[in-house]
């Protein structure tokens, strides 16, 4: 007979919805206890979830019912969270990012590997159709040796979507627009192109009132010797689909958004399937599927039951985590930063 895993969720803001939903559609998996510090959010989110509510986080961590908890709140917040998730013994899903320092996602990392507990960011832009796809034909050698990889996310932010919570485009708090909204195509790009050697990158604040960027480059050079550019920005009207482009020896491939736009691969026909959801988030944060959530955390709840390997690990977060720091770091410093 399979077993039932049970889910909580800590933090009922907007993306708590996406995760609620997630859970739902997955047949072996439910919602039973959610935590936000408002008494209100708290038990309005649980209604409309059929589940019990706290407003004490470390109540629902300590629950002898529950298997998997997911992080929704703050960035700021995620590394404290997330060490008390893993020490009271419950698996972890970490919403985007891992935490604000690499530091503190290697200690993350550490905890649930002495625990023996399960512990992944979420990275769903990896089970769409297309990156899969990408992702094959690469691991296969069929676009030969890589020699540029593209990554952008020219979305469109208001100020009152910064003014709506006091850590909202703070370094503290969120991180600018690599860490809140270009972590995903980060992601993606190490994920494609491998380890990254080096990094070189101007940040700059221009059409909001916030603490840290809202527009910002990289060029990036992988261990492999390919190069990569990186953009990222919240300034963009009216806000476009995020990009990956790919370019190797034999061919080349295009994404943007979820579909495919370019493809000529020698010896690789496209997929028969390449208009994927439009729904994207570059306009609005709340504008996505909850898809491909549902997905990866189906996906990790067959890894706890098979003991097998996680599509995205910690590891994977703290990755992306250690480039976006390199870039902050290197337009500091107005120099290439080696990682």
């Amino acid at each position: 007979m399979t077993r039932m895993w049970n889910f909580g969720i800590i933090g009922c803001g907007g993306i708590a919805a996406f995760h609620r939903d997630a859970i739902r559609e997955i047949a072996n998996a439910r919602l039973v206890c959610v935590s936000s510090r408002t008494e209100q959010q708290a038990k309005s989110f649980a209604q409309a979830s059929d589940c019990e509510w706290t407003t004490d986080y470390h109540e629902l961590i300590n629950r002898a019912d529950l298997d998997l908890v997911c992080v929704t709140t703050s960035s700021g917040s995620h590394f404290h969270i997330g060490e008390a998730v893993l020490r009271a013994g419950k698996n972890l899903v970490m919403e985007k990012p891992i935490a604000l320092q690499a530091a503190q996602a290697q200690k993350l990392i550490d905890l649930a590997e002495a625990s023996g507990l399960c512990l992944s960011v979420i990275s769903q832009r990896r089970f769409e159709p297309p990156i899969v796809h990408l992702k094959q034909i690469m691991l296969e050698g069929k676009l030969g040796k890589i020699l540029l990889i593209e990554a952008g996310t020219p979305y469109f932010r208001t100020q009152d979507y910064y003014d709506s919570a006091d850590w909202r485009g703070t370094h503290a708090g969120d991180g600018g627009a690599f860490m809140n909204q270009g972590i995903h195509q980060i992601d993606l790009l190490l994920w494609l192109g491998g380890p990254v050697h080096s990094v070189y990158g101007k940040t700059a604040t221009m059409t909001h009132v916030m603490e840290a960027e809202d527009m910002g480059v990289a060029i990036v050079k992988f261990a492999s010797g390919a190069l990569g550019t990186i953009m990222s920005s919240t300034s963009i009207r009216p806000g476009f689909p995020p990009f990956i482009h790919i370019y190797g020896e034999r061919g080349t491939v295009k994404i943007q958004g979820q579909s495919i736009v370019h493809w000529s691969v020698e010896g690789a026909e496209a997929p028969a399937d390449t208009e994927g959801l439009q729904s994207d988030g570059s306009a609005s944060p709340l504008d996505i599927s909850h898809l491909y959530h549902k997905m990866q955390l189906e996906e990790i709840v067959q890894s706890l039951e098979q003991n097998r390997p996680m599509r995205v690990t910690g590891r994977d977060g703290k990755q992306a985590v250690e480039l976006i720091q390199g870039i902050g770091a290197s337009a500091a410093a107005g120099k290439e930063i080696i990682l």
